[in-house]
């Protein structure tokens, strides 16, 4: 009746999952659990419960990503619903009661069911910029953290698009597509837990290689392309405006230098007024719902100088890869 699909790299959240699904309570119906192994290098094996052996099945993948991952991991499904899980969340001790129930109810025009994810925040002071950016799981459509859709759904639109090498973006877009071929997705009652896992000061300039995955959907589905995939806006044209003011600076101070005229280091210091004012905006959009401690706000200081540049290069990339 039902596949669940976890992709992993190998990270140690992932014997939680598994250790919640052998713990918890089981639906009166076939359950199979497939590990996608997406290390590059794999060392060592996964960490399988014993009391999932004969349930679990770990599939080889191709290291290119979770979408390939999950797409390796539906193809070899048995079963007609397929349940993807994220390898970092904590599923609850009855989710795979209440994945069955999700699924039995639904009309045979549903092709997907998103289960209900939970973020846990500190309750003795405000959540910091990373918090607040897992927290936004708990409020997204669609996304694979935990997503249910048919086998034939999937099978209809091919799954999903092994051009999204990161898990950003992948899974709206498939959503996309599964609706416009005539399917409706829905919420159900499952639940998860998603802890927001330690990262370091720089975690925010990382994740800006998905404004590549931006370029390529813009591609895809031209310049509206936010609303048509349901995605919200960003910040996008701040930032280019951000970061063609300080190369204009840069640029303008080194003219300044090399002629010694008055009106190139004039338009250095309008620019880099300029970028400075456009830095701070961001940084104290950043600060001010945050903790507001020593560290919090050096790392939003810092953090926010560098991600409109990298923002920048990461969406020109992806423009000029996706032509």
């Amino acid at each position: 009746m039902i596949s669940v699909v976890v992709p992993t790299l190998g990270r140690p959240s992932l014997a939680a999952v598994l250790t919640a699904l052998a713990t918890g309570e089981r639906p009166a119906v076939p359950v199979e659990v497939l590990v996608v192994d997406d290390r590059a290098d794999p060392v060592g094996e996964l960490p399988v419960p014993a009391s999932l052996a004969g349930l679990v099945k770990v599939l080889p993948g191709r290291a290119a990503g979770p979408a390939a991952a999950r797409n390796t991991g539906w193809r070899a499904a048995g079963h007609p619903w397929v349940a993807f899980l994220d390898d970092d969340v904590v599923p609850d001790a009855d989710w795979l009661v209440r994945l069955h129930a999700d699924l039995a109810g639904v009309p045979a025009r549903v092709g997907g069911v998103q289960g209900r994810v939970v973020v846990p925040l500190p309750a003795d002071r405000r959540p910091t910029d990373w918090e607040r950016v897992t927290a936004a799981l708990a409020d997204g459509d669609w996304i694979t953290a935990d997503m249910a859709y048919r086998r034939a759904a999937l099978a209809a639109v091919d799954g999903f698009d092994e051009r999204f090498p990161r898990a950003f973006r992948e899974d709206a877009e498939l959503a996309h597509r599964v609706r416009s071929a005539g399917w409706e997705l829905v919420r159900g009652e499952r639940r998860v837990t998603h802890p927001v896992r330690p990262e370091s000061r720089w975690v925010s300039v990382r994740t800006q290689r998905g404004n590549a995955d931006d370029a390529l959907l813009r591609r895809l589905y031209g310049p509206s392309w936010r609303a048509v995939l349901d995605v919200p806006p960003g910040r996008r044209r701040r930032h280019l405006a951000v970061t063609a003011a300080g190369a204009a600076a840069l640029a303008c101070a080194a003219a300044a230098a090399v002629t010694r005229r008055r009106a190139p280091a004039y338009a250095a210091a309008a620019a880099g007024a300029a970028w400075l004012t456009g830095t701070a905006e961001f940084a104290w959009a950043r600060i001010a719902p945050g903790p507001r401690d020593a560290r919090e706000v050096t790392t939003m200081l810092l953090s926010s100088a560098i991600i409109p540049v990298a923002a920048v290069a990461h969406w020109t990339r992806g423009w000029w890869t996706s032509r």
